[in-house]
């Protein structure tokens, strides 16, 4: 479990992002710049929480060569899933 203090409002606002081991396997396997493109797209995915699924649901998000899909909950995400086609 990661909490990440995020400035939005300003004010601190802290969510969890759990990783699942192959997405932690994934990232570990990917060139620095697919391991950069998917963790912003993690950080851009927190910050706009408005539009996470509704608690318990699951949602895709694209970038340029990647995808993440995560499942949210009332306090962050957890992300079970990615890819990068680069």
């Amino acid at each position: 479990m990661l909490l990440q203090p995020i400035m939005r409002t300003g004010q601190p606002m802290m969510y969890r992002v759990d990783l699942a081991v192959r997405v932690e396997d994934a990232l570990a396997e990917l060139p620095e710049e697919g391991r950069r493109e998917v963790l912003e797209m993690i950080a851009a995915i927190l910050v706009r929480r408005e539009t996470w699924p509704v608690v318990g649901g699951w949602d895709v998000r694209f970038a340029a060569r990647s995808w993440v899909a995560f499942t949210a909950y009332g306090d962050g995400i957890d992300v079970y899933d990615l890819g990068w086609a680069g």
